[in-house]
């Protein structure tokens, strides 16, 4: 997709400037309309880890190179952030990146093996080594992302909007502290009981270099954010708002302080307890997994935010007619649409590797017909036009 010399050279160009703010010329722009909680003919849909290895066309780029290599060249993370809008027609992009980059920005050796998963080989266990993590200049260190986006941005010609994204700093946390991926993180459990002036030492710290990667990742032309916290359901309800959502909430209102108009999603999997406690951090829309009813959440948050979610993704592994089942019913029981109400179809989590694209694409080609039927009551609202 990406060939030839005068492509690189225009694109150093355009890297260079600034990215003009022209989300209004988005042909479809159905995600940050049902984010805004505006009216909207139908729901729009993306998935979660939607570029990667359930797509043979992202199996044969990953072929030629390693996964850390592919997020650090802008050429090739904007190809496969692409493909899903191309092959799927989905109605975003989500920018092909990992959310341990940002620990490894701060100076943590990250070993990233497809098949092994993430892997730190010196984790962090106390407060000398918190105090040796760098808070590094993101435009410097995590500049390879602003580039893939801007390629994105150029490459799309305002299809649709492209998600930035960054871990939670409690998740970037559990895999810094322990190491790798884990069943129980007791090691990054442990500091936070045992040492908690120095988790919140290193929390502030990977709050701070969150907040402005994500600012980062807005300015090179995001228009939308998403924070993924996928280690919430690891914690107490008391312990998750110590040391999860208040810098979630630092997060989110540090970026609305400077973009009050790009809509921020949090999806915090397995806290289905605290969703109106989510919402209070002053996100936009609030993130479901598949634990949870979502007439359920949308009767306790009032319509206050918008929701996303919240197919098990597992489903995918049924027949198409099964799938389509599944989405009519979450699709049903989210309801009709109000003048003030949102939703974003989405996965409870994100997609597997093993999944029939064949089978994603008979749901989202589903959510799209079948949707619309809901979207009838605000699109007529002589009101809302």
């Amino acid at each position: 997709m990406f060939e030839g010399t005068d492509f690189r050279r225009s694109f150093f160009i355009f890297t260079d400037s600034k990215i003009p703010d022209c989300k209004n010329m988005l042909r479809n722009d159905l995600l940050l309309r049902a984010l805004r909680r505006e009216p909207c003919h139908r729901t729009p849909i993306w998935i979660m880890r939607q570029a990667g290895r359930y797509l043979p066309e992202y199996r044969e780029v990953r072929r030629k190179t390693d996964f850390l290599t592919l997020c650090k060249t802008p050429e090739l993370a904007a190809e496969v952030t692409i493909q899903p809008v191309e092959i799927m027609d989905v109605d975003a992009a989500i920018i092909f990146s990992d959310i341990l980059v940002v620990p490894e920005a701060m100076g943590m050796k990250l070993e990233l093996i497809e098949s092994q998963g993430p892997k730190f080989p010196t984790p962090i266990r106390a407060r000398a080594e918190i105090e040796k993590l760098i808070t590094p200049d993101v435009s410097e260190a995590l500049r390879y992302v602003e580039d893939a986006i801007r390629l994105t941005k150029r490459e799309l010609a305002f299809r649709v909007p492209i998600i930035g994204f960054s871990g939670a700093a409690w998740t970037l946390f559990a895999y810094a502290v322990e190491g790798k991926g884990s069943k129980d993180f007791r090691h990054a459990k442990q500091m936070l009981f045992e040492q908690p002036k120095d988790a919140h030492a290193f929390l502030k710290k990977l709050t701070k270099v969150i907040s402005d990667y994500l600012l980062l990742q807005i300015e090179a032309g995001a228009d939308a954010v998403q924070i993924f916290d996928t280690w919430a359901g690891l914690l107490s309800e008391e312990h998750y708002k110590e040391f999860s959502l208040q810098y979630i909430h630092e997060t989110v209102q540090t970026v609305k302080l400077k973009h009050p108009k790009t809509p921020v999603i949090v999806f915090a999997k397995g806290a289905s307890g605290l969703l109106k406690e989510i919402a209070d951090t002053g996100c936009d829309a609030v993130g479901l997994d598949w634990t949870i009813d979502i007439a359920k959440a949308r009767w306790q948050l009032s319509d206050r935010v918008a929701l996303q979610g919240n197919l098990d993704p597992i489903m995918l592994f049924a027949s198409p007619e099964r799938i389509r089942e599944e989405a009519a019913q979450i699709l049903r029981k989210f309801g009709e649409h109000s003048e003030q109400s949102g939703h974003v179809f989405n996965l409870g989590h994100g997609i597997l590797p093993e999944t029939n694209p064949s089978h994603l694409k008979a749901l989202i080609d589903f959510v799209k017909i079948e949707s619309a039927k809901y979207h009838k009551q605000s699109i007529q609202n002589p009101s809302l036009n």
